[in-house]
């Protein structure tokens, strides 16, 4: 409907234009917007207002001029059209128009608010943590983040790849094969001196047992060298499968596991990846050395420095692998990559922006900065595991709450924001819990399906979705809904549909924003509006026209709840 109302007040302008009486010298941009006030109607524009300067005319003046036009282009379709404050035009839909929303929603199911294929491919990037140990809560948040997101995104008609960038090259893995190696021996009865930077959780121990358990002692007199290259790909592989088991337990699930090893070895050529990124730029004219180390002219692309990719000794930055790892991601075929990092690589935003431009990909790199996570318990900061004594691991965080609350309470705040998690709210079976709160609004709905079919509203064996088949509500019964303006019940009737009319709107302005929590706004609201609607309307009524109406009514929000929780990753119970 945005389009429509946007593209009929552009022609009336045109229009205007075209006779004289608005002294244009073009079409200003047309805006359409829900009023924040839902007594004002459902859309409204400024376009009045924005024309005044150019036309020198009073906005009031101009706004009448379109408003006159505009209740004859839209005769059948407005109900009314006003001119409110300096100059704002608000559109009130006819009933009939609103209540076809309903239909709409039960035409069209989970494709409901589906943008159009765009075409464009997107790759999203995130969690990637080391696999030198467990996922830590924020992890968590990142996994939800990134998953709703790619959810979201492909609802509103991109083409999405997800992917995990595994960093097993580099320093840490070797000091997490260390800490394993010291754990082994110490089990063998073996004095060893643990290496001070080490891994030091109880995860280590366990992995060393798990070597000790299957391979035994055989590993005392190796040297230390080739126990810990050994012990690497042990506990690389351990940790790794836990990282997998535990999101896909969330129910995130990755197309790529990309290894940051692949980039430091030789291709067919003798070439390796990082190598090949660095010739790129070289080939561009972006390096230089100096001091003995070849450094990227970030500076030409607003960074605040230049940045080395390759030291004096010989080796590479960590920087050089990952402008190789982006050169491998638009090689790829991606239009656009959106990054999901932690909230201490703020800073390395810039640089990579730079050299993503600087390979000839300008615009196409986006990132997202996680911020953390805060756990509370009754008002008390969790810090610490009750079970193991140390961090609170983001496996222990969805053993205690669930995945459903974990990824909700993760998702209802912006990502620029920290999450406070309460674990004690999360857990709580009341409508203080938000997600208990908008499932339950669903499982409410079924339950009266359950007994519009005449069967016990507790029945398993019910089949919503068969007893929302058979409701047959066509325009003469959905006419009835918001019939009794004014009054409790028809407000409520109103205010569900022309709810349930901003979810198309809602997913595409969290897909442009990439934000999840407007989606879990959304719900809440839907929910707490449909709880409104039980409250004033008795739905399973005496009268089989306006039951009938009703009952589609409440169908169509247990479709959009459903949809709405589903591109959060949030389950839609049935019962609860």
């Amino acid at each position: 409907m945005r389009d429509t109302l946007t593209a009929v007040i552009t022609e009336t302008v045109e229009s205007l234009i075209a006779d004289g009486r608005l002294r244009l010298a073009s079409v200003p941009d047309v805006h359409v917007e829900r009023p924040r006030d839902p007594s004002h109607g459902d859309w409204s524009t400024n376009v009045a207002l924005v024309s005044a300067k150019s036309a020198g005319m009073v906005p009031r003046d101009i706004a009448a001029m379109l408003a006159a036009e505009l209740r004859q282009r839209l005769a059948g379709v407005a109900e009314a059209i006003e001119i409110a404050g300096p100059g704002f035009i608000n559109v009130r839909l006819a009933r009939d128009v609103v209540a076809d929303v309903v239909t709409r929603i039960r035409d069209e199911g989970d494709s409901f608010g589906a943008g159009e294929r765009t075409g464009k491919l997107v790759q999203v990037e995130f969690v990637s943590a080391n696999p030198v140990g467990p996922l830590h809560v924020g992890h968590g948040r990142w996994a939800a983040l990134g998953d709703s997101i790619a959810r979201i995104l492909e609802h509103a008609g991109d083409d999405v790849q997800r992917e995990f960038y595994v960093n097993d090259a580099g320093v840490q893995m070797d000091i997490f094969a260390a800490s394993v190696s010291a754990r082994y021996l110490e089990l063998c009865g073996v004095e060893a001196e643990f290496p001070e930077d080490g891994y030091r959780g109880t995860y280590i121990i366990d992995i060393a047992r798990e070597i000790f358990d299957a391979e035994g002692t055989c590993w005392i007199e190796a040297t230390a060298e080739n126990r810990e290259a050994h012990f690497k790909e042990q506990a690389y592989t351990a940790v790794l499968e836990h990282l997998k088991r535990v999101l896909s337990g969330m129910g995130v699930g990755f197309d790529v596991w990309f290894s940051e090893r692949t980039l430091h070895a030789a291709g067919a050529d003798g070439v390796t990846a990082i190598e090949r990124g660095i010739a790129r730029l070289r080939e561009a004219g972006y390096l230089y050395e100096q001091d003995g180390a070849l450094w990227f002219r970030s500076t030409d692309f607003g960074d605040d420095k230049d940045r080395v990719l390759k030291k004096a000794d010989g080796s590479y930055t960590y920087f050089a692998a990952d402008i190789a790892y982006h050169a491998d991601k638009y090689d790829r075929g991606f239009d656009l990559v959106i990054d999901i990092w932690g909230a201490d690589h703020h800073g390395y935003v810039k640089r990579m922006e730079a050299a993503v431009a600087a390979l000839g990909h300008p615009g196409k790199l986006e990132v997202i900065i996680g911020q953390l996570v805060n756990l509370f318990r009754n008002g008390e900061v969790v810090r610490m595991s009750k079970r193991t004594g140390e961090m609170v691991t983001f496996e222990d965080l969805l053993d205690e709450v669930g995945v459903d609350a974990a990824r909700y309470f993760f998702l209802r705040r912006s990502t620029d924001q920290p999450v406070d998690f309460d674990i004690a709210l999360a857990k709580e079976r009341s409508s203080e819990n938000p997600v208990y709160y908008v499932q339950y609004a669903h499982a409410r709905i079924c339950s009266i399906l359950r007994k519009a079919s005449g069967a016990d509203t507790a029945d398993e064996s019910v089949d919503v979705a068969a007893v929302a088949e058979g409701i047959a509500a066509g325009p003469a019964e959905l006419a009835l809904l918001g019939s009794e303006p004014g009054t409790l019940a028809g407000e409520a009737e109103l205010g569900l549909l022309r709810k349930l009319a901003e979810f198309p709107e809602v997913v595409a302005i969290a897909a442009r924003q990439r934000a999840p929590h407007k989606l879990a706004t959304y719900a809440e609201d839907l929910a707490a509006t449909f709880h409104g609607f039980y409250t004033h309307c008795q739905v399973v009524v005496d009268d089989p026209a306006l039951r009938n109406a009703r009952l589609a009514l409440a169908d169509a929000s247990r479709i959009v709840l459903a949809r709405a929780l589903g591109l959060l990753g949030v389950t839609a119970p049935e019962r609860m």
